[in-house]
């Protein structure tokens, strides 16, 4: 799961507030049933931080989350290879757990090979770490299959540990598993609303934004999953559906997870950086309906003044 909320504090600059990470870590331990997290992702804007602001929340999320969490993964992607190699050796020295990369999105790899050369060089920053691929094609614009780029990947980066699969291409994501059975590799499937035919493909995990707020309803699904009560992990992920799919059809990014973020965990995340806008009251009042309407949210959940950060 990945997440981070930044607060306004001089217009039109969006400042992080590192005060409420502690409080968010909380949260998500024991509101969602979160453990493992994915820090400076889509949600978290990483790629909208500086790199010094990508480091100090890499360390507030590593020490605060210390003897909470079970893992802290950092992503540290960057168009620049010297960038994204600096945030590796970061997170080594902090204490990570892992680190995930995604493909450069400028000036593009155009082929496996070039892609992994450059996978390659920021693994080695950090080569005690164990490290992901970040496979996220329809906002990188990278279309290199994850099939192509698994294949014969470990022999080149020893430390892959893992694919985090953030596309809808379930054949592509099938064939990952499939051509790697034999590897004790991750599987991490990333668009939340297909995450039931993903585990039935062979996902051993998931990271998205949703479980920032339906983690405790997407764990419902894995544990009946988990004992085979394949009806009922599909009443939970239809429902999980019927959230998205509405939220969906209202216009939802990043701002609006935000202030649904907000909504059901009663901490301020904050508007989004721009060129992001935040999100309207009206879309924060139609979504806490519909949330009501699927008993996401009652009126107990609902924390004090916390949609003043959404209005």
């Amino acid at each position: 799961m990945d997440c981070l909320g930044t607060s306004l504090l001089h217009p039109p600059f969006r400042e992080i507030n590192f005060s409420v990470i502690g409080q968010y870590v909380d949260y998500l331990v024991k509101e969602q049933g979160v453990k493992n997290i994915f820090v400076n992702g889509t949600t978290g804007e990483g790629l909208s931080l500086s790199i010094s602001e990508r480091r100090r929340v890499a360390e507030e999320w590593v020490t605060k989350g210390r003897n909470k969490l079970d893992q802290v993964v950092i992503h540290v992607g960057a168009l620049s290879l010297k960038e994204s190699q600096e945030l590796a050796q970061h997170a080594a020295e902090i204490g990570a757990d892992g680190i995930a990369v995604i493909a450069p999105f400028f000036l593009k790899p155009w082929n496996k090979d070039v892609l992994i050369n450059f996978l390659k060089e920021v693994a080695a920053a950090a080569p005690a770490l164990p490290f992901y691929y970040y496979h996220i094609p329809a906002l990188t614009g990278v279309k290199i299959r994850a099939e192509e780029v698994l294949d014969g990947i470990q022999e080149k980066i020893p430390t892959f540990q893992g694919l985090k699969f953030s596309d809808t291409d379930l054949l592509d994501f099938g064939q990952c598993v499939d051509q790697n059975r034999q590897r004790q590799f991750a599987f991490l499937f990333g668009v939340d609303e297909q995450l039931l035919s993903a585990l039935v493909m062979g996902a051993t995990g998931a990271v998205g934004s949703t479980y920032n707020y339906l983690g405790k309803k997407t764990n419902q699904m894995l544990e009946a999953f988990e004992r085979k009560d394949f009806s009922s992990a599909l009443n939970h992920q239809f429902c999980i559906q019927r959230f998205i799919n509405f939220v969906v059809k209202l216009g939802f990014g990043v701002s609006q997870t935000k202030a649904i973020m907000t909504l059901v965990s009663g901490i301020p995340m904050g508007p989004p950086r721009l060129p992001l806008q935040k999100a309207s009251r009206e879309f924060t009042d139609n979504a806490e309906a519909k949330l009501r309407s699927l008993d996401f949210l009652s009126f107990n959940d609902l924390k004090d003044g916390n949609l003043e950060a959404c209005s």
